[in-house]
């Protein structure tokens, strides 16, 4: 017999023993009819009945012949023979009820005693956690155990991560030949740390690994070893060493490991924040107490790693630490590849000049973009998924979706046009900006009365300064082409302003651009995974500035972002009668491709020289 049937072998026996006094009931019920007491009578008067048997409480009779329905027997509850006597000469119907049987008393102790077991046994599993054994079990591991080919997942499924494939397809082998890779002796690595941005693959990383490796998987979330009883974490990570120990060799995979190993601190607080401790302090504990040799691995992923506690980073716990970055071109092409497997792709649609134009997508993202592409190529009852499906899944996943309902009016629309062609004339005359692709007046999204669409053109790790001071050159060109033609800004700049304004912190606090603070860092601990632009902002180590430094900081800021906005504002100047003749397109045709604004941008009576500060620019719209 199974686990299961072991656990639940008591249940099965009484429901059994249910069933079968129901069964025997409905049999009695169905051979034997029960009459009123004067009906019974009637049955003696005229001679049908052959046979009569009289307990305490009831009197059954055995018919001569079967009755219309093929019952045999009639039984009645027995009455006081005065009593019967005088209900007799009335002529009516009567009978005794009986107060209750032994099936009614004998269900009178079992429902409510079954049902208070129920009560008991859900109020238990709740408090222990559902699949941590209840209360008598709320110590043990929540992990899931997977074994060969139970995940659906290979190393084939998944793409873009070549390097962290290699170093976890070495784990693998190194479990199923320990001798071959330890004949030089080498020991197996304690620990792997998959460390990358969100979306990237992680996880379906540790569910490959648990489709090729024919060892016992442990897969459990970080978060699932805390709770409210303290000592419950602790204990879960000594059960679920112990399993794998037991289940050797195996491999152990803690998915969002910064829950659990957060950084511990010198004065730690009460309740949850000392439970976190005592099971990282068990975590550590265990990493250093089993041996190599049984054949037990750690493999966890984060995308927190600046938050761990610097004992689990040690060498001899998690000795390897794998990054799993955002894919390049070559790499978002082997996922759309992958991804494109469960869809039907047009026969002329290029993979390739996708990848090209989703610069910065991660795994995950590019998932929903295959999708994204299907829905639309459906909703327009194609045979398959082209190269514009895809491109109007970017808009979508970028942009945001089409507002059809949010009609504008002619003054909005006009402004918005200028807002937008603003940015896209700033872009379209530096050569650090990203390429425009469209340009459009349709609402998007929650609050995007329009948009304008930029992608980078190739994969870029390392900015110059001069390039980001065009980046900031064209968030401020929306608002500079306002007070350019209408003599005063609008709301619709608020967005930029916030992007602008964080870009210009980072590139005085985090990066020393400023010349008159010099190359010094005055911005806390950033995130590599973790991209948030209103994080970024306030990380500010604001207690270590001084009162002087913290005003040549917001003066350098507000420098730059003055800077930037007068040099969008006089490249528009320039560029006056083209950002006219664009801005009555946009108001006609709502969008404008890439194609139809080079060609409107491109006119003999552009003008030839970009105003770039104190920096000379080539005018990128007469280059193209």
């Amino acid at each position: 017999m199974n686990d299961w049937g072991k656990r639940h072998l008591g249940s099965i026996l009484l429901a059994i023993g249910l069933l079968g006094l129901a069964w025997q009931y409905w049999e009695q019920s169905r051979r034997i009819e029960m009459v009123p007491y004067s009906a019974f009578e009637e049955h003696l008067r005229e001679g049908r009945i052959a046979e009569v048997t009289v307990d305490d409480s009831v009197i059954t009779g055995r018919l001569k012949t079967p009755d219309s329905e093929g019952r045999q027997t009639v039984f009645a509850t027995m009455m006081e023979p005065q009593v019967a006597e005088r209900l007799a000469g009335f002529g009516v119907p009567y009978q005794r009820v009986r107060s209750s049987g032994w099936l009614q008393a004998l269900l009178s102790w079992i429902v409510p005693g079954l049902m208070f077991f129920g009560l008991w046994t859900f109020i238990a599993r709740r408090a222990g956690g559902g699949m941590g054994g209840g209360l008598l079990g709320i110590g043990r591991s929540k992990a899931k155990i997977y074994m060969e080919k139970s995940t659906g997942v290979r190393f084939d499924d998944v793409a873009g991560v070549d390097e962290a494939k290699a170093e976890l397809r070495e784990i693998i082998d190194f479990l199923k030949n320990p001798k071959d890779h330890g004949r030089l002796g080498a020991r197996i690595p304690k620990g792997v740390l998959l460390m990358g941005p969100t979306g990237t693959g992680k996880t379906l990383l540790a569910r490959a690994v648990a489709g090729e490796a024919s060892v016992a998987f442990f897969s459990i979330s970080g978060s699932e070893f805390i709770e409210m009883f303290v000592g419950v974490g602790a204990a879960r990570v000594r059960d679920l060493f112990e399993q794998a120990r037991a289940n050797a060799p195996a491999i152990i995979f803690i998915d969002e490991l910064d829950a659990l190993g957060r950084a511990r601190t010198a004065f730690p607080m009460a309740g949850g924040q000392d439970e976190r401790e005592q099971t990282l302090n068990q975590l550590l504990v265990e990493l250093d107490g089993f041996d190599p040799s049984v054949g037990v691995i750690l493999l966890a992923a984060t995308n927190r790693p600046e938050t761990l506690d610097p004992a689990l980073l040690r060498a001899g716990r998690f000795d390897r630490q794998v990054l799993v970055d955002r894919p390049d071109r070559i790499g978002r092409c082997a996922i759309l590849k992958v991804h494109a497997r469960k869809i039907r792709l047009d026969a002329g649609t290029d993979l390739d000049q996708v990848a090209a134009i989703t610069v910065g997508f991660a795994g995950a993202d590019l998932a929903n973009l295959v999708n994204e592409a299907a829905l639309i190529a459906t909703r327009r009852n194609a045979d398959g998924v082209t190269l514009s499906d895809f491109t109007q899944a970017i808009e979508r996943i970028v942009a945001g979706i089409e507002k059809k309902n949010r009609i504008l009016g002619p003054q909005e629309r006009e402004l918005v046009a200028t807002h937008e062609l603003g940015h896209a004339l700033t872009a379209l005359s530096l050569p650090g900006a990203d390429k425009v692709h469209k340009v459009s007046i349709v609402p998007h999204g929650i609050g995007a009365l329009g948009y304008t669409l930029q992608r980078p053109s190739e994969d870029r790790h390392l900015l110059r300064r001069g390039e980001l001071l065009d980046k900031l050159a064209v968030l401020l060109g929306g608002r500079a082409a306002e007070i350019l033609v209408f003599g005063e800004p609008s709301t619709g700049a608020a967005d930029d302003l916030v992007k602008a304004t964080n870009l210009a912190r980072d590139m005085v606090l985090r990066y020393g651009m400023d010349l008159g603070l010099g190359p010094v860092v005055y911005a806390g601990q950033h995130s590599p995974f973790l991209e948030s632009p209103a994080d970024a902002a306030a990380t500010v180590t604001s207690g270590t500035l001084g009162e002087k430094t913290a005003q040549r900081i917001d003066d350098a800021v507000q420098g730059l972002i003055e800077q930037e906005s007068k040099r969008a504002t006089r490249l528009l100047g320039d560029r006056r009668e083209i950002l006219d003749r664009c801005v009555r397109a946009l108001v006609s045709k709502e969008t404008l491709e890439e194609a139809e604004l080079l060609a409107l941008v491109g006119r003999p009576d552009a003008p030839r020289n970009a105003v770039a500060g104190d920096r000379p620019r080539a005018d990128l719209a007469l280059a193209q």
